[in-house]
């Protein structure tokens, strides 16, 4: 098969789209290679350095206008391409497609990791929602086929879009394989001594946005009196950062650590050397950290609703995300419990396999081949 993908994330993102991006195609390339790749991207200039395989080709923008203008080109000019290309399957990695490749005739693919924005609108810009929901409506409309990233996730597509559930399938994210190595404990130390961390600390993965709630995750720590710091690692957004984190006081000076770019191959080690990982968001698509935590051997404590049970499973510990003194409990909870939490790490890890990337890159291969038998 000649496959093709919208290939942005991979060599523009360092986390979230870009992370599936990358860990979607390294499996395909690892599984599969005998097929060919196509990897669509607005520039060779890119800000991560990503093998690909030697089956796999780049494809760049041919046209000055394409050059010129790259998100214009990846939302229209590139159907050229596609066309040219004579693919069998375009892949749509991150939520769209491009207008106009029905008049391709290829095959197509998208992946929808969550609509977000259609159930809270209110933490976008106006402009954004438009956007996001006029591409989310287009690439829902016109796949052949929808991969979701959850049955959460499949269930906003129907409900917001009008999908029919036939038209959806349900294959859950992976992470990095390097999440599910043990690592030595020399090396934790190493790593947590480069970036300065103590010996006990709660750890939390993800941007710092209202959304993630990290703020109410810190309440929660100081009304329980914990005196273990807290470690987050994630980007900044501006606003949260600089104005509504600094509204929260802690009980003690150096509780909070804030940490920012970590290599991914950094990350398993501070996963790992975390007592307790501890995931508030108020609504997500998958919630891939949950899977990193669960994978590396760490006890989670997520929120209630939403897909976090999915990701979770029936180990996991869950706090409704708005009542902190509901999280500060729980927190304590697992902190002190050591029989509860060798039952969380044992049951996590073995959870987590479920997850392991053949079986989630062989479901997305039967999807590839069921779309072409249909002709």
């Amino acid at each position: 098969m000649r496959i093709g993908f919208d290939a942005k994330r991979a060599f523009f993102n360092n986390t979230g789209l870009g992370n599936y991006s990358r860990n979607t195609l390294q499996q395909l390339f690892i599984h599969y290679p005998e097929h060919e790749y196509y990897l669509y991207v607005p520039s060779r200039h890119t800000k991560i350095k990503f093998k690909y395989h030697e089956n796999a080709k780049l494809i760049t923008p041919t046209t000055i206008a394409g050059k010129i203008f790259k998100s214009y080109w990846r939302s229209f000019l590139i159907c050229q391409q596609i066309y040219q290309n004579k693919l069998d399957i375009y892949h749509g990695l991150s939520n769209e497609l491009p207008f106009g490749i029905t008049e391709t005739k290829v095959k197509t693919v998208v992946t929808i990791h969550d609509l977000i924005f259609k159930r809270f609108p209110q933490w976008y810009k106006p402009i954004d929602v438009k956007i996001y929901d006029r591409k989310f409506k287009y690439a829902a409309h016109h796949a052949d086929t929808i991969i979701a990233v959850s049955q959460q996730t499949a269930n906003d597509l129907v409900e917001f879009y009008g999908v029919s559930e036939e038209k959806i399938t349900v294959i859950y994210q992976n992470c990095n394989p390097l999440f599910y190595q043990l690592l030595p404990h020399e090396h934790i130390q190493k790593v947590k001594e480069k970036f300065l961390l103590p010996d006990d600390y709660i750890l939390y993965v993800g941007t710092i946005e209202e959304r993630k709630n990290l703020h109410r995750l810190i309440e929660a720590i100081n009304i329980a009196n914990i005196d273990i710091p807290l470690v987050a690692i994630g980007r900044k957004t501006k606003y949260f950062y600089k104005q509504v984190l600094p509204r929260v006081n802690w009980s003690k000076k150096g509780q909070f650590i804030f940490i920012e770019n970590i290599d991914n191959k950094e990350l398993p080690a501070i996963y790992q050397g975390a007592k307790l990982f501890v995931y508030p968001s108020l609504y997500e698509g998958f919630g891939i950290p949950i899977l990193e935590a669960q994978a590396s051997g760490i006890p989670v404590i997520t929120s209630k609703g939403g897909c976090f049970k999915e990701t979770g499973g029936e180990h996991s510990l869950y706090a409704n995300p708005l009542d902190i003194e509901e999280m500060a409990h729980i927190i304590v909870k697992a902190l002190n419990d050591k029989e509860l939490r060798i039952n969380m790490i044992e049951r996590g890890r073995e959870y987590s396999k479920k997850f392991l990337k053949a079986d989630t890159i062989q479901n997305l291969m039967t999807v590839y081949k069921k779309i072409l038998d249909k002709n």
